[in-house]
C-alpha cells in the first residue's frame, strides 16, 4: 500500500452529537462557505455545468472576506513582476513556503483579478480613470495592492461574487452549520450533514449527498478573545477535516495583526481592523513618547511583514509596561481619511477617536491563520473528495507568515485551480455510510470564553513551554469534563449552533497547542519566548497532524500511524481513492505528527523526517 492510498483511504469515525439527518439532497458539487474562495469556486463548477450547492453559515455575504479592508496583491503595475511578488512572499514566509505552490499563485494571479473584475468587481482607479490605482503594504517591495472604496475591498470583492452567484441560479442553503463530513465504505467523499437554523426550505439537520465537497469555511479567530474575525470564524472546516482524518498543517502559525484599534483591556469578540494600508500611505508607529520604534528593527520600518511589526509592538508594550502602541497619521488630513480610509475613520470616531486629530491606540489582535487543511496544487485534501481553499486550507504559500493582501488572491486562484480539477475528473455519486460510533460529547456553550481565554493566555502573541502545557491542560480539563459529563449522566450538552461552534473551537485548539509546543523555536507569527532563535537546522520544516480512528465506542483509542515515509519534499495525495495524483513537491522537509485523538495531548508522535 502507498502512502498516498492509505492517507485517502483513512477516516476517524469520529463526529460531532447531532440528531439523524431528516432531510437530504442531491449534487455534484458541496461548497461550503460563501467568501471568495467559495463563492469563486461554485462561480466555476456551475458555469461548467457540474450541479453546484452553496452552503454558508449565515448569509451569502456575511464571512470573512467581507471584513477585508486591505487588498488584493498581484503584480499589475509596470515594471512589476510575478517573480518579485514571489520573492516578496517567500520572505515573509521565513523558509517554509513551498515555492511552486507561490509561483502558481503569482503567476495566475494577475488574470484570476482581472476574471473577478469581468465578474463585476470595481476596483479603485488612478488618477484619469483608465487605469488600476495599486497601493503599497507591509512586505512589499512594490505597489501592488488593488483596493476598492478606499478601505472596503472585501465588501466589493462580496458584492460582486453574491450578485454573481444569485444571477446565476446557483443553489444556495444559508443560516446552515455543516457538521461532519459523509463518507463511502471505502473512506471517499459522499456528502456533508449540516444544521439549517431558522425558516427555510429545510429545517434541522439534513444532508446533501455529493461525491466532492469543498471547504471554504474561513477562519478560526474566535478561539482568541480579541479577533479581526467575525463571529462566525469559529474553526468549524479545520475541525470536520479532522474528524473526517485528513491532515492538518502549520496551524501554529496564528498571524496576529499588528495595528488593531485598542478597545481596552477587557474587550472581547471582533476588534475593529487598522488596515496595513494605512501605513502603505505613510502612517507612523509611536509610543506614548512619540517615538517611532519600529526603525532599526527592519529595512522596510512600520513596512515590514506582519510577524516583526506585530512582534516589535508587543516588545515595545513589554518594555513601557503598556497595554498599547499608536499609529499617527495626523498628517493625512481630513479629506484623505475620508477618501482613502472612510471605513477606517468611521470605525474610530464610533469608538471616541479622531485619527485626524490624534493618535489612534493599536494592539496585535488575532488575524488569520496561516495553516490549515492540507491540500496539493489543486486544492485536495488527504480524504478523497475532500478539497479546501481559502483560509481554511494550508496550499503552501503562507509558511511562517502571510504576505499582506495574499489572502483574497490565493482565495480566488486555488478556488478557480479546485473548479478546473472537478471538471476533468467524472464525478460518480457515492452511498455514505453513518459511523457506528457515538457521537462526540459536546461542550456546554459558555465554555466558549473559557476557550478563550486560556488561548489568549497560553497560546496568543508571546508563547512558552511553560504558558502552553498550562493551556493544553487546562484544554484537556474541558474536554475531560465534557466526556465525564456523558458518562456520569448518560447524556451529553443539547445539540445546537453554540455548542457545535464550542466543540469545534475546543478540537482545534488542542491541536494548535500541540503544534506549537511541539515547534521549539521562533518563527514567523510562531513566537517563543524560551527559544527566542529561528532554528533552521532543526525546524525548517512543518507539523502536520492528523487524528486517528478510535479502537474503543467510549472513546478514542492510540494506535501507530500507517502512512509509510513519503519521499523528501513530496507529499502523495489520493485523487480517487485509488491512485495518488502528482506529488506535490514541498520546498522544507516535512514532519509528519501523527496524533490520536484530542483525547491524549499532547500527542503520541510518530515522525517521519527528511532534510531538504
Amino acid at each position: 500500500m502507498t502512502a498516498a492510498q492509505s492517507t485517502g483511504s483513512h477516516t476517524t469515525g469520529i463526529r460531532l452529537h447531532a440528531p439523524v439527518p431528516g432531510w437530504a439532497r442531491t449534487a455534484d458539487v458541496v461548497v461550503v462557505g460563501s467568501g471568495v474562495a467559495g463563492l469563486t469556486a461554485a462561480l466555476r463548477c456551475a458555469a461548467a455545468g457540474l450541479r453546484t450547492v452553496v452552503v454558508t453559515k449565515a448569509r451569502l455575504d456575511d464571512g470573512s472576506t467581507r471584513w477585508a479592508q486591505g487588498g488584493i496583491a498581484a503584480a499589475l503595475g509596470e515594471g512589476d513582476t510575478p517573480e518579485q511578488h514571489l520573492d516578496d512572499t517567500l520572505v515573509a514566509g521565513v523558509g517554509l513556503c513551498d515555492e511552486e505552490a507561490v509561483r502558481l499563485l503569482v503567476t495566475e494571479g494577475p488574470d484570476a483579478v482581472r476574471r473577478l473584475i469581468d465578474s463585476g468587481a470595481h476596483f479603485d482607479t488612478a488618477p484619469g480613470g483608465e487605469t488600476i490605482a495599486l497601493t503599497r503594504e507591509g512586505g512589499h517591495h512594490r505597489s501592488r495592492i488593488v483596493h476598492a472604496g478606499g478601505d472596503a475591498t472585501g465588501a466589493e470583492v462580496s458584492r460582486a461574487l453574491v450578485t454573481a452567484v444569485r444571477e446565476a441560479g446557483i443553489t444556495t442553503v444559508e443560516n446552515a452549520l455543516v457538521l461532519d463530513l459523509l463518507t463511502d465504505e471505502e473512506g471517499r467523499t459522499a456528502g456533508v450533514t449540516l444544521h439549517v437554523m431558522g425558516e427555510g426550505q429545510h429545517d434541522g439537520v439534513g444532508a446533501v449527498h455529493a461525491p466532492a465537497v469543498v471547504l471554504a469555511t474561513g477562519g478560526m479567530g474566535q478561539i482568541f478573545s480579541a479577533t479581526t474575525n467575525p463571529a462566525v470564524s469559529t474553526g468549524d472546516g479545520v475541525a470536520l477535516a479532522l474528524r473526517a482524518g485528513a491532515e492538518i498543517s502549520d496551524l501554529e502559525f496564528v498571524q496576529f495583526h499588528p495595528t488593531v484599534l485598542f478597545l481596552g483591556a477587557g474587550a472581547e469578540g471582533q476588534q475593529p481592523l487598522v488596515s496595513e494600508a494605512v501605513r502603505g500611505e505613510g502612517a507612523h508607529l509611536v509610543d506614548a513618547d512619540g517615538v517611532r520604534f519600529m526603525r532599526g528593527r527592519h529595512e522596510l520600518a512600520e513596512l515590514a511583514p506582519r510577524d516583526i511589526v506585530a512582534k516589535g509592538i508587543t516588545r515595545r508594550m513589554q518594555e513601557q509596561g503598556a497595554a498599547h502602541m499608536f499609529l499617527d497619521a495626523r498628517h493625512f488630513g481630513e479629506q484623505m481619511w475620508r477618501e482613502r480610509f472612510p471605513t477606517i475613520l468611521a470605525a474610530c470616531r464610533a469608538n471616541g477617536i479622531d485619527p485626524v486629530t490624534e493618535p489612534v491606540p493599536v494592539a496585535p489582535a488575532a488575524h488569520y491563520a496561516s495553516g490549515g487543511v492540507r491540500t496539493d496544487r489543486d486544492g485536495r485534501t488527504t480524504v478523497p473528495g475532500l478539497y479546501a481553499c481559502g483560509e481554511v486550507a494550508c496550499t503552501g504559500v503562507h509558511g511562517a507568515n502571510r504576505l499582506a493582501s495574499n489572502s483574497l488572491l490565493e482565495g480566488l486562484v486555488y478556488a478557480e485551480r479546485i473548479a478546473a480539477d472537478l471538471v476533468a475528473r467524472p464525478l460518480t455519486p457515492r452511498t455514505p455510510v453513518l459511523s457506528t460510533l457515538p457521537g462526540r460529547p459536546l461542550l456546554e456553550a459558555e465554555e466558549r470564553f473559557a476557550i478563550q481565554r486560556i488561548m489568549t493566555q497560553g497560546a496568543g502573541v508571546l508563547r512558552s513551554a511553560a504558558s502552553l502545557t498550562e493551556a493544553a491542560a487546562a484544554l484537556r480539563e474541558l474536554d475531560e469534563a465534557s466526556r465525564a459529563a456523558l458518562a456520569e449522566r448518560g447524556k451529553t450538552a443539547e445539540p445546537g449552533v453554540d455548542t457545535w461552534e464550542t466543540t469545534n473551537l475546543l478540537a482545534v485548539a488542542r491541536v494548535l497547542v500541540a503544534a506549537a509546543l511541539r515547534r521549539e523555536e521562533t518563527r514567523g507569527c510562531h513566537w517563543r519566548e524560551d527559544h527566542p532563535e529561528r532554528d533552521d537546522a532543526a525546524w525548517r520544516r512543518h507539523i502536520v497532524v492528523r487524528l486517528d480512528r478510535p479502537e474503543r465506542a467510549e472513546g478514542p483509542g492510540i494506535r501507530p500511524a500507517q502512512d509509510e515515509p513519503v519521499e523528501a519534499g513530496q507529499l502523495a495525495v489520493a485523487a480517487d481513492g485509488k491512485t495518488p495524483n502528482e506529488a506535490l513537491r514541498v520546498s522544507p522537509a516535512t514532519l509528519n505528527v501523527h496524533t490520536t485523538s484530542t483525547a491524549d495531548f499532547p500527542p503520541t508522535i510518530e515522525a517521519h523526517t527528511q532534510e531538504q
